[in-house]
Formats: C-alpha cells, structure tokens, sequence
C-alpha cells in the first residue's frame, strides 16, 4: 500500500527539554494542547490557498512493502515538543495511536522514488486498518477538509490525495507558519475553521485518491501549504523514549548529493539491519540545519555499523564498501557525513545563527 507521490515535486549536547503536553502511551494518545493556553490567546490567521497550480501525479498501482524488520512494539513517545539540541524540532505526537503500528513504512520514506525518476515522495506513509482513528499530530486550526488537496480544487473526487486534512498548527518554525497534512482518509470528522489540540480526532484511515490500500499519507510542510514546500517528518515527530534517529548527508567527493543509495545500518548488539536509500531528485527540501539527503528515525539507542557501496572517483574499476560506526543515543538525532572519497565524518553542522525553537503563532508572519 502506498499513495503516489508528488510530481518533481563526540558531541555537546544543549538539553532543552520542553516538557509541555502528553506522550502518547502505549494504549492511546491523551488529547492535551503541546503548548499551554497558546490557543486562547492566538490571533487568527487568514487562510489562502496556494496559487500555483501543480502538475497531474503519475499513476499507477504500488507494490504492497516489504515488512519492517523490527518488533511491532514501540516504547511511548518523548513529550513533545522535544528538543535535545536547540536545533530540533520534535514539535509533533503520532498521528496514529501507540495501539497500532504507528511508524512509517520502510519502503516508502520521505524522498523515495518508487518507478520513474520524476515521482518524489514527499511525506511518510503509516501502515493501519481501514477505519483506524488519524489524530492531530499538534493543535491548530483545521483549513481544509475535503477532496482535491493535491490539485487546490475542493471536491475534485478524482484528487491523488483522496480525502484529507490539514492543520495550521498554533506554532511555527524560524518565524514561518507550520502545516501538518493527513491524506487518503475514509471519513473526515473534523470541522473546517475548528480548532484541534494534540490527540484530537480528524478522521479515519482510508484507501481513497492514488492509492492500492489503506494507510496514512502525513506530511510537514512550511512555510506555505504546498507539497513544494515539504520537509521530512521524522524529523518533526518525536521518537519512541530511549530511542533516536539517524540523519546523513551522503554526497561524492565534489559535494554533489548521491541519490537513492541504498545504506546498511546494522545494530551492533542484536545484528538487525535496516536498510534505507538517499533522498532522490525533486520536489523535496532538507532540513535548513542538517541539509541532510538520508533520515532513519526509530532506532533503539546503540552502536551501528553503517554500510555503503561507492565506486572510486579516480579508480573506478575499484569498489568497495565503506562502512563506519555511529552511536544511537536517547532521544536524540546522530549525524554523519559521507563525501566520496573523503570518507565518513561524525561531526555536527556548523551551529546556525537563527534560534529553532517554536514560537507563538502571534509572531508568525503569515504566508499564503
């Protein structure tokens, strides 16, 4: 199952902690606000739709995944927002509750591309049951709750997003206004111009617009709520406690991003591996401070072997694997870098000079 993505479309550590709503427990997600009284004190932001028409989606019918090779158990969620580093941003709970799987689907990762090189993925798709309850991954204000998303054209039933919402969430990032977008729905139940907090019910899990089967389609985007303007949700939703993500940039040795290379990130203490591929060509965005082309996020706090095939620039009839080891820790993103010949690197990226830390939507100044 999976929707048809979007056309061209060591270490010091600051501990920020912002313990301001709920986790998400393992039997459901509590419904309390992430930032406290910010709704009622909010000024209202006027709502424009984006004005540039998009091109039409390839069709075609996707492949059911390959299982996650993993256990079906996830320990609760941090609270978020979280922010170990003052340059994360975990601002967002599931929008699937800890009683169903609720992390993305291996082989469909942000930046995907499944058969063509011009179809990008540019959000996560979560696996769950026809019916299961889509929660608000923060609290906003609903601004769209229909058919035709994709295409800007409310009731367009033939839309590849099929049924879906979106959130202009109370809070933003580096100043600008952040969405949340939640696709392929069955039912909507929420209200457009309602205002939801964390763990308020939107609708439930569909198989509607481009899509073989039932599942979530979620997306961040900011500043604009267009899928030009998307950016990876691992790394917007917090991870399971203990837990950590993995972000890489993985380039040759001029600099120049390597798409769709396939890593191997084995656990050191329990021999698992999971696979997952640089970002391809598109309508995709790295994180302003990371600039990453590789997100795995989920992964128990440990050491890994990762592993690559890279041919040498100036031999190349000599390949070989590079490989280097990295530590997972709690809560927290571990970054590397990858750059040809050059070989791996650990260290993070230079500290930006913008606070990342969310801020009142009162601040923000709107975009259409």
């Amino acid at each position: 199952m999976k929707c048809l993505g979007k056309v061209t479309v060591t270490l010091k550590v600051t501990v920020t902690f912002i313990l301001l709503s709920s986790c998400t427990a393992l039997g459901g997600v509590n419904p309390t606000p992430v930032i406290a009284d910010l709704a009622a004190t909010q000024e209202e932001v006027q709502f424009e739709a984006p004005q540039t028409p998009t091109p039409e989606p390839f069709r075609l019918t996707l492949p059911t995944p390959g299982a996650e090779p993993v256990s079906g158990w996830r320990p609760p969620l941090y609270p978020v927002p979280w922010a170990m580093s003052p340059y994360d941003h975990f601002y967002f709970a599931r929008p699937i509750a800890a009683n169903q799987v609720n992390w993305p689907l291996a082989d469909y990762r942000y930046g995907g591309i499944f058969f063509a090189p011009n179809i990008v993925h540019t959000g996560v798709d979560i696996p769950a049951p026809d019916g299961t309850p889509i929660m608000a991954a923060g609290p906003g204000t609903v601004i769209w709750t229909d058919w035709g998303l994709f295409r800007e054209t409310p009731g367009d039933v033939t839309d590849p997003y099929g049924l879906a919402v979106v959130v202009r969430h109370d809070f933003g990032y580096k100043d600008q206004q952040l969405y949340t977008v939640y696709a392929h729905m069955s039912r909507i139940t929420a209200v457009e111009g309602a205002h939801v907090q964390t763990g308020d019910l939107l609708g439930f899990v569909g198989a509607t617009g481009a899509t073989t089967g039932p599942h979530l389609h979620f997306e961040v985007r900011f500043p604009t709520n267009s899928f030009h303007h998307t950016y990876n949700p691992e790394l917007w939703i917090a991870p399971p406690q203990g837990w950590g993500v993995l972000v890489g940039r993985v380039t040759d040795t001029k600099g120049v991003a390597l798409q769709q290379l396939q890593i191997a990130v084995r656990s050191e203490e329990n021999g698992i591996t999971r696979i997952v591929k640089t970002y391809g060509g598109g309508a995709i965005n790295p994180d302003p401070y990371y600039n990453e082309n590789v997100v795995l996020g989920d992964l128990p706090a440990g050491l890994y072997k990762l592993t690559l095939h890279y041919v040498d620039e100036k031999n190349p009839i000599k390949e070989k694997d590079r490989q280097t080891w990295v530590e997972i820790y709690p809560g927290q993103v571990t970054y590397f870098t990858f750059t040809g010949n050059d070989g791996f690197d650990i260290s993070r990226p230079l500290a930006p000079t913008l606070d990342f830390l969310p801020v009142p939507v009162s601040t923000v100044t709107p975009t259409p």
